[in-house]
Parts: C-alpha cells; structure tokens; sequence
C-alpha cells in the first residue's frame, strides 16, 4: 500500500503547469487548479491478477461532496477516471485493496464498506457498468454515491441557432447583435395599467422591505399580465412595490414595481454613475421574488457547455497569452463531468431554480482596467467546492460558504484567504449596488453607466434597453432575503434604480436578451406531485413534456446552462 493522504504540501502551485524533464510544462487539467486536494493510492488487483493503482483525490475537503477515482494498470489497458459524487459530504470517504478484481469503499457511517469490481473478467465492472448506464447520475453503492456522466445538456432553438452564427459563420456574432438590437431589446416588455386602490393591504411581518415610493404612487395597484406564480393577495391587482406571500412556498414573496413609482430622491440621486431613464424603461415591468436566508439554502451549478473555460475573445491581445488554452491554464472540466442538473439527493428538498450567468465569450472585459489585468478578468465559478474559473478581483459576486451562508460582495485579492470556505461561487460583471463597509451604506456602482468599462452587453451604440435579470441582498431587521428580480425592458441603470428602491445591500446583474436566460420556476408540492409555475408565462415552453407533463428545466433534465437552485433547509 502506498499512503499518499496530505499531498496538498507537495502538490504544484494551484493553476500552474507542472514542469517536465524536457522543461516544457506539462499540460494542467482542472484538478490541478484545486489548492485544498487531498489524495490516497492503494495497490490493487485486477480479475486476471495484474497489478495496478487505484488513487482516490478528495477535491475538496472542505466540502467532501466530489471526488476522482483514477484506476491504472499500466500498459495492459488506459488509465479510467469517474468522477464519483457522495450523497452527503464525507471527508473520511476513503478507499482499501478488497478481493482480487475488487475495490472497498469506506464511509463515515457504520455501514459496510462497499464492494465495487474494477475489472471483471467476464464483463464490464461496476463502474464501467454505471457508466454505461445512460444515467447522468448513475447509483453506486446502494445509493450513497453516485457516478457523474457525461451527458447532452438541452439548449432552446434560439440558444442553438445563436450557437451555430457564432461558432461556425463569418460574421455570425454581428447577426447575432443585429437580432438582439431591432428584434429582441422590447420583445419582451411588460406594462400593467396603474389606477389607485381602494382596499388596504398590510404586507406580513416576516416579508422583506417593501419599495421606496413617490407618495402619490403609494396605493397604486395593477394587474401583472404574464404572471405565472400563484400569489396569495385579495385579488389580481397588486400594489407596487409591496411584498405578497407565494401560497404553497412559505418564507417567499413576490413583489412588482414600475421603475417610474420609486421615490425621486432614489430616481434621480447619483447621477454621476447612473443614467436618466428612458421612458419606455420607466413603464417596464420589473417582476421579483425574495426568499428568506434563514429558511433556504442556495446552490450553483455548471451547464454541460456554458459558460466555457477557454479564452473569451473580448480581453485585448496583450491580456491573452496564445501558449495557454484558456486564462487558468484549461479549456475543458476533463476528467471532471458537468452533469446541468440538481443532483438527485437534493431535488426532493429544491423549490426554485433560475437561470445563472453571461457565457464565457461574453465573461471577460475588452475595455479599461479589468481588461488590462488578470488576463482580462473572466468571471470566475467555483460548483461543490471545486474551481473551474478562479474568481477575479473587482467582480461581483454571489457564493455560498461551506457552513451554508450567502454572500454577496465584490471579490479583492485579500478574499483569497477566503476560499477555504466557499462552497459555490459565481462571478457576473461588476456590481450594480456596491455596499462600503467604511461608511455602512450602499450605492450605485461606479460602473453603472459606463457601457464599455462595465462590459454590460447591449449595442455598441450603447443602447442597453433589453430583457434583463439580476440578484440582490436585502437586509431587514434580523431578516436576510436573496431577491431574485426579472426586468422586462431596463438597462443596468434602470436596475440599479430598482434595486435601490429596495433597500438592497448588494445587486448584481445575471443575463439577458432571452427568457431562457432569464428563467425563473418555482416547484410546489400539491396532493403528492410537483407542480411546476414559471414567474412568467412564457417560460414554460422551455420545459420539456414528459408523458404529458411538465419536465421542468434544471431539475428534470440536464441543461446546457449554468444556474442556481435553492433548497429549503433541512431540519435540525
């Protein structure tokens, strides 16, 4: 037996190629990138008594949720890989010798070990079998782990098409603008009819802050037209700005504003980093929902393609550096496997889902400071512990902590000390409500307006008017809320407006352009099924049918978006 446990001490510098004996560095996968890795190897046997080594490497053990298997017996047959997911996070998971042709799994539970055949001689082993399965999540060991697969993640016709102009046609990305500026910037714009209302409504306690309003919009109520999530009010008409309960998903809420109704000292304070709003914009429906911390956990996950790992192609040439496939160093999750679902140990307990953040050629910046350091600043992700893109100074960012926190905030470099503690992590541009500690207050990022320093997508002629989603951190009283907001027409301006009138600590941008990119379920449990709502209408088409059902995005098929989920806490 070969102990190998605490090689972290000896293990090359987190993203750095490993130097070879001809002095060339030998290429870097995405395990190298992991700083807190540990590894195991063992001696072990095959069927037909060759010799081989199996190493187990524990990504994280800070979060024990994912680990990589290598098997290897030499010449007689290549090296295997399974990227192995345990159903609770076990650090002492660890791997012994068993029988001949045979590997035993220990947990830190008091069952059994488990028993995996790694090369059976009258067929496939376990693991091959598992793998062969089809499944993205294919069960070992009586279900406590599972193995990833490599699978198809859906993509809509628009996210296909777009696709297809953009990787293989000349001139297909200015198609793509072309399509976004005259067909899409209002396809999707909203507007209710405002009349003042008679009846009072008294938001519940345990709601988030309501909006900042102008005084004379304070009992103005309208008629969400596309809404799709059942709110608990006296009727269809809501007041702006105010918080409504989702029946079936207690300790969420739904608000709708009109940017026009927010109070003008918010409207038209801090000119200098945000734009007068356009008309139309002022008029657009902004549709949120707000979950209370306290009472559900987030998660993040990767799509089976986006967002990539290689180069973007905004960063300025000297940013890029040709010699390497992608700014950490990779351009592939191999021998990882990104499976763009919830897994299943967490589905039971997830109770919405939404889409994530900009693809990698839209992730880096190709004007001002950011674009001159760190390669171009491509925003970084971090899924179960395990970093794909290392997150970058100066970008704003969501995480979760190992202990189950979220946070919002704009990463520095002295965060680095940090990263121990993050479980989830995802990275979008550069914030739309900056919070200084030094004063205690929040406000419009200095970049709001600043359409190319800001890398805000949009026209180069600056027009930013589109389909737009953004997240933000709301603190209320003792309460913490993540707010979730879908703008039907807005620039960056127009949200930070929003989100100001909210009281939100913190706001970042997600996407844009599309309702696939800025989808938004709910799942409920009604008399022992799911039932699947959209926040708007229209995102049901991007859910697949099933039988004659609803196949929810994210959680009943694998997408090749990435996305957040969010849990409700398990019990004591």
């Amino acid at each position: 037996m070969i102990a190998l446990a605490g090689v972290l001490a000896a293990a090359p510098i987190a993203g750095e190629p490993v130097a070879r004996m001809d002095d060339k560095p030998a290429p870097i996968t995405v395990v190298d990138l992991q700083p807190f890795r540990t590894e195991s190897a063992i001696d072990v046997q095959g069927a037909d008594g060759s010799s081989g080594t199996a190493v187990l490497i524990n990504l994280n053990p800070n979060v024990s949720g994912w680990f990589l298997l290598r098997l290897d017996f030499g010449a007689a047959r290549p090296e295997q890989a399974y990227h192995l997911e345990s159903v609770r996070p076990d650090p002492a998971l660890s791997i012994a010798a068993g029988p001949r042709g045979r590997l035993l799994v220990n947990f830190s539970d008091r069952l059994p070990a488990c028993t995996l055949s790694i090369a059976d001689g009258g067929g496939p082993s376990s693991l091959e079998a598992a793998r062969r399965s089809g499944l993205p999540f294919a069960p070992l060991c009586d279900g406590r782990l599972y193995l990833r697969n490599h699978t198809v993640g859906r993509a809509s016709t628009l996210e296909k098409v777009t696709g297809f102009l953009r990787d293989h046609v000349w001139g297909g990305a200015q198609i793509v603008e072309f399509v976004k500026e005259e067909i899409y910037k209002d396809a999707f714009r909203e507007q209710g009819v405002p009349a003042a209302d008679a009846g009072a409504w008294a938001q519940p306690e345990s709601a988030p802050a309501a909006a900042l309003l102008e005084s004379s919009q304070a009992d103005v109520a309208l008629t969400p037209p596309h809404l799709g999530l059942d709110v608990d009010a006296p009727g269809p008409r809501l007041l702006l700005g105010r918080w409504y309960p989702l029946r079936g998903l207690p300790d969420a809420y739904f608000s709708v504003l009109m940017p026009a109704a927010v109070d003008h000292n918010i409207l038209y304070g801090h000119e200098a980093s945000v734009n007068p709003l356009t008309e139309s914009e002022s008029s657009a429906l902004v549709y949120l929902v707000a979950f209370d911390l306290a009472r559900f956990e987030l998660r993040f996950t990767l799509g089976t393609e986006h967002p990539r790992l290689g180069w973007s192609p905004r960063p300025p040439p000297g940013s890029q550096d040709p010699a390497l496939p992608g700014p950490d160093g990779i351009d592939s999750p191999d021998p990882l496997v990104i499976t763009g679902m919830v897994p299943p140990a967490d589905a039971a307990r997830t109770v919405a889902a939404f889409a994530g953040g900009f693809k990698r050629e839209h992730g880096a910046f190709r004007f001002g400071a950011l674009a001159e350091r760190n390669h171009g600043s491509h925003y970084g992700f971090v899924e179960q512990g395990v970093i794909f893109s290392k997150l970058q100074p100066g970008l704003a960012t969501v995480m979760t902590t190992v202990s189950g926190e979220v946070r919002m905030y704009t990463w520095s470099s002295a965060d680095g000390a940090r990263l121990a503690s993050v479980r989830d992590a995802r990275q979008n541009g550069v914030p739309l409500i900056d919070y200084d500690a030094r004063r205690n207050a929040s406000a419009p990022g200095a970049l709001v307006n600043v359409w190319a320093e800001g890398n805000w997508s949009g026209s180069a002629n600056e027009d930013l008017r589109t389909v737009r989603a953004g997240l933000c951190e709301q603190d209320s009283g003792a309460r913490r809320f993540l707010v979730f907001a879908y703008f039907s027409s807005a620039s960056p301006s127009a949200m930070a407006r929003v989100f100001q009138a909210y009281r939100c600590r913190y706001a970042m941008h997600l996407d844009m352009n599309a309702l696939e990119h800025t989808y938004f379920a709910t799942y409920l449990s009604q008399g022992g099924r799911r039932v699947v709502e959209h926040l708007i209408d229209g995102m049901d088409v991007l859910d697949r049918q099933a039988g004659g059902s609803l196949a929810p995005r994210f959680i009943g098929f694998p997408d090749n978006r990435d996305f957040f989920y969010l849990m409700r806490r398990a019990g004591p």
